[in-house]
């Protein structure tokens, strides 16, 4: 199946074709580093690293992620807290990074930071100017969103529309409300850089436009981010850049997760509702995390809340009650492969729910297997599935006691008496006792019946 992709600029999914054969680059706008990421944070940086996963399968990829260290929010942090700027971006992009790699994301090829990138911001600036897209008022200099006539294409609204309703005050160094910054004036007391037209610093959308060229190149497979980026940012970077590559694609395909909401309300700083990721992981495991945050496809509004977290742990105790007790060799578990309905799935546009239900369909053909090779086998596949997945990577015996045995879900006490029922069938009474006893430690008693097994907490 060739890979499917929902392009925002064209509005529907499309096959995914790189620019070089066998080669792809990808480009997602990541944190302004003034404190720790939110949960909303934390969901493109595990939707795409899930797409990393899939496209190192069959291309060359070279993925980055910025970092933007220059930032009014970042001035006003280092006010409030008297600290330098650069200890605070510093401080965050480490904890970012920790945060993030808790959740099971992989560092990216290159993590770009704006500060090191001055240069190339203001060569690039210099070439709208000289090309008539940009213009230089009071210290100033702004895109001229009037020169460029496909601004809008992006997020599908019409300039003039946008003018007519615009509430923005127009700044008295303005042409127009929607001319956005690409350098403004420092004072004193704040970073700044020298230029063409003054000591200043860049505006956001310019930061990302010059970090993709620099690293990726003029046109890039593929521009991901959050759907609350659509406008004005992808829709600036995309008018920027290709005004200064003479029409060249800035991104080939636009891709953008959808929106993230707590309890069915948007999570915002003034409900107090904001949950940060590094507060999280202190007392849910970064796996249940990341699957909750698949648990949506990536496109659709995800809810979160208490019972979004309740259920991933319990499919997580699915997953792990089926692969826990069976040693599998590490040359097994390199040779297993992906099954290709999972596969399928994620080329789909990245269908992870439908590739989650395939990998519990594996830990049921597991749960039933009585074959030790066949079991061994199916269990490989099933880590195989938790590599691709970014779930699986801790041990079953450490997964089940990290949280307290007491703490055994009902899933998973029910995988369990699913081994030991095998375990039996296989003559195995050893294991089988092993297994009792385990539950017998959680404070969970079963009873063999014929029936069945039943079982109740002590």
């Amino acid at each position: 199946m060739t890979l499917q992709l929902h392009d925002t600029l064209q509005g529907k999914k499309v096959p995914f074709e790189p620019l070089k054969p066998g080669e792809v680059t990808m480009y997602l706008c990541g944190p302004t580093v003034y404190n720790y990421a939110h949960i909303g944070n934390a969901r493109p940086a595990v939707v795409f690293d899930l797409l990393a996963r899939l496209l190192r399968r069959s291309y060359k990829l070279t993925f980055a992620r910025n970092f933007t260290d220059v930032d009014d929010k970042i001035n006003a942090a280092s006010i409030e807290t008297g600290k330098p700027i650069d200890e605070i971006t510093a401080r965050y992009i480490k904890a970012y990074n920790d945060d993030m790699g808790a959740l099971g994301v992989c560092r990216p090829d290159i993590e770009p930071r704006a500060t090191h990138h001055i240069d190339e911001m203001i060569e690039m600036i210099a070439t709208l100017i000289e090309k008539g897209f940009a213009y230089v008022a009071e210290g100033h200099v702004l895109f001229d969103v009037s020169s460029d006539k496909s601004y809008g294409s992006l997020s599908k609204r019409n300039l003039r529309e946008m003018i007519a309703g615009s509430r923005v005050e127009v700044a008295p160094y303005k042409k127009a409300a929607h001319d956005f910054v690409l350098w403004k004036p420092s004072t004193p007391e704040l970073p700044g850089w020298d230029s063409p037209w003054g000591r200043g610093r860049p505006g956001w959308h310019i930061e990302c436009s010059a970090m993709a060229e620099k690293h990726l190149g003029k046109t890039i497979d593929i521009h991901a981010g959050g759907r609350d980026l659509v406008f004005p940012h992808h829709e600036n970077e995309m008018a920027q850049s290709c005004c200064a590559h003479d029409g060249a694609p800035f991104a080939r395909y636009w891709l953008h997760n959808g929106f993230l909401s707590m309890d069915q309300t948007k999570m915002s700083k003034s409900l107090g509702n904001v949950l940060l990721v590094h507060e999280l992981i202190k007392t849910i495991p970064g796996e249940v995390i990341r699957l909750a945050l698949l648990g949506a496809h990536y496109k659709q509004p995800l809810d979160w809340s208490a019972e979004t977290i309740e259920s991933s742990r319990r499919m997580l105790d699915r997953l792990y009650g089926a692969v826990q007790g069976i040693e599998v060799a590490d040359d097994i578990r390199a040779a297993a492969q992906v099954p290709p309905e999972m596969i399928a799935a994620l080329e789909d546009d990245l269908n992870s729910p439908k590739a989650m239900a395939v990998f519990f369909a594996l830990a049921k053909d597991l749960n039933k297997a009585t074959d030790d090779e066949q079991r061994v086998a199916l269990a490989a596949q099933m880590y195989a599935c938790g590599e691709l997945m970014g779930l699986l990577g801790t041990d079953p015996e450490a997964w089940f006691s990290g949280g307290g045995e007491e703490d055994l879900s009902g899933d998973a006490i029910e995988a369990l008496i699913e081994q030991r029922n095998a375990a039996k069938a296989n003559r195995d009474f050893e294991a089988a006792d092993a297994i009792r006893d385990q539950l017998s430690d959680a404070g969970v008693t079963i009873q063999d019946s014929r029936e069945g097994t039943s079982w109740r907490r002590s």
